[in-house]
């Protein structure tokens, strides 16, 4: 009764713009995880299908960037939210997003898609500190672990609802997917203009200027980019969820056992590619709290190690995934390692990153979203479509099915052991990790451009034709290498006495 007192207690303590700040968090994910459960098969469906029958290593490619710059354009929405103010900010990420969405839905193109889903991701991306900013700024010490756990809640309540409404719409034109995404977001607009009000803000805000030169001098720091690079790892096998997974799942797997199990009990749905979606936030509504109770003592790595070694495990069902009971167990287990090691990733960030800067380093801690993503739905839609594709129509799951997913599994191993020997070589900040670290990254940098010439001289002039999506991809490995390269040196010649 106490316990049920002091919860009603907290839930009255958070003011006004807490709740419209997480009301707007809710129709937000429920547009983007109810479009993005299902955009891959969109995309990749042949046109006959209802589809735009493009080829998965191209939708793999166009993924990497939009999920890529969903991570990084918060980095200058935070910098713009303090500056210009909050409300003001959501009016202008509601309206790309509603204008984004609607557009992808209706384009055909593989450039106007391309386009279109960029101006959904720069809203995405100017949206999300705006909230988790006026949520840190509208709890205090003592009801803010309640209030970030509602604003948690609220995501994948999200990511669970709004797929099971897209089994319901698709059924009519897929167009109406895209539709209720804007729909979700224009509404939005309403409670942003009349009902939001900007909580505190910081009297002094950081130009972006300042924001620039902090970012320089995070990616700078070779010991914590390469922390965050083996880390990244462990994402590359989160993204297959919006590609491999569904394609997987569309090409190979018989939904008949799961449809049956519905019809018995009533419910009208049938097992398809968005309930991949509602069965990783379902499992992490029903069980989060009682993984984060279990964890709760543990210590930072050996928690993120069994989190992602449950993950790997996850991926395991998916490579003998003979039935769709056993694709949804892996999904689960997946699922049940993800919300396992990623709380603990942000204590383990804290551990490693230098004592007098930590607050700065905690607001990179997302780059691994980057990577993983930038690395994840490239290398998935490109295996997908050399490995799997060809082998659509065969009856049983065969030894190169098996190998697919048993090699993701393998990256997340390999994960697990650089993070075992990055705590036991460069945990501590010292000059000679540090040292080592920026000749480690230099070494992955450099071998990014090499990857990158070979890719940009076959793309442009090794063929009769220019082919861009190679091209790009050639253009974008070349920018990071030369630009980690730079940032590394430069902050080795910074941090000399």
């Amino acid at each position: 009764m106490t316990q049920t007192t002091s919860s009603k207690g907290l839930l009255r303590s958070f003011p006004q713009v807490f709740w419209v700040a997480n009301v707007m968090e809710l129709f937000e994910r429920a547009a983007y995880y109810g479009m993005n459960s299902v955009l891959a098969i969109y995309l990749s469906n042949s046109v006959s299908e209802g589809g735009l029958g493009f080829a998965e290593q191209s939708v793999g490619f166009l993924q990497s960037l939009i999920y890529a710059l969903t991570y990084i354009i918060p980095i200058l929405g935070g910098a713009l939210a303090d500056r210009y103010g909050y409300r003001r900010m959501l009016l202008v990420a509601f309206s790309l997003l509603a204008a984004g969405y609607f557009a992808t839905g209706h384009m055909s193109a593989y450039g106007a898609v391309f386009a279109s889903l960029m101006v959904m991701a720069t809203g995405s991306g100017l949206f999300k500190p705006i909230i988790s900013g006026t949520v840190a700024r509208s709890t205090t010490e003592e009801n803010s672990g309640f209030g970030f756990g509602i604003y948690y809640w609220m995501i994948n309540l999200g990511a669970f609802l709004a797929p099971l409404v897209v089994s319901y719409l698709k059924g009519f034109s897929w167009t109406y997917v895209f539709t209720a995404s804007a729909i979700y977001c224009a509404l939005m607009l309403l409670p942003a203009l009349f009902v939001y009000r900007d909580p505190p803000r910081p009297t002094s805000t950081r130009t972006l200027g300042e924001v620039l030169g902090s970012a320089a001098m995070v990616l700078g720091d070779a010991r914590f980019m390469l922390m965050i690079f083996i880390y990244s790892g462990f994402w590359i096998l989160y993204f297959q969820n919006f590609g491999s997974v569904l394609w997987f799942l569309r090409d190979f797997i018989d939904p008949t056992p799961v449809n049956g199990l519905f019809a018995s009990l009533g419910i009208p749905l049938s097992f398809d590619a968005e309930h991949v979606t509602s069965i990783n936030a379902g499992t992490i509504i029903l069980l989060q709290v009682i993984v984060s109770r279990v964890v709760k003592n543990w210590k930072p790595l050996p928690t993120m190690i069994t989190g992602m070694a449950i993950g790997a495990l996850g991926f395991l069902c998916l490579a003998y995934a003979s039935s769709a009971w056993i694709l949804i167990l892996g999904i689960a287990v997946f699922s049940i390692g993800e919300m396992t090691a990623h709380p603990k990733y942000y204590s383990y960030v804290g551990l490693v990153a230098p004592a007098d800067r930590k607050a700065v380093y905690m607001g990179y801690a997302f780059l691994y979203g980057v990577i993983g993503s930038l690395v994840g739905s490239n290398l998935g839609g490109w295996m997908y479509e050399g490995m799997l594709k060809p082998l659509v129509g065969r009856t049983e799951i065969s030894a190169d099915i098996r190998n697919f997913w048993l090699i993701f599994a393998a990256l997340d191993v390999l994960a697990v052991g650089g993070l075992l020997l990055y705590n036991r070589f460069f945990a501590e900040e010292t000059e000679a990790n540090k040292a080592l670290a920026r000749r480690i990254m230099v070494g992955i940098y450099g071998l990014l451009i090499a990857v990158g010439g070979y890719f940009f001289y076959s793309s442009a002039f090794a063929s009769d034709e220019v082919v861009f999506r190679t091209l790009v991809q050639s253009v974008i490995m070349l920018a990071i290498g030369a630009g980690g390269i730079a940032i590394s040196l430069k902050g080795s010649v910074s941090t000399q006495p």
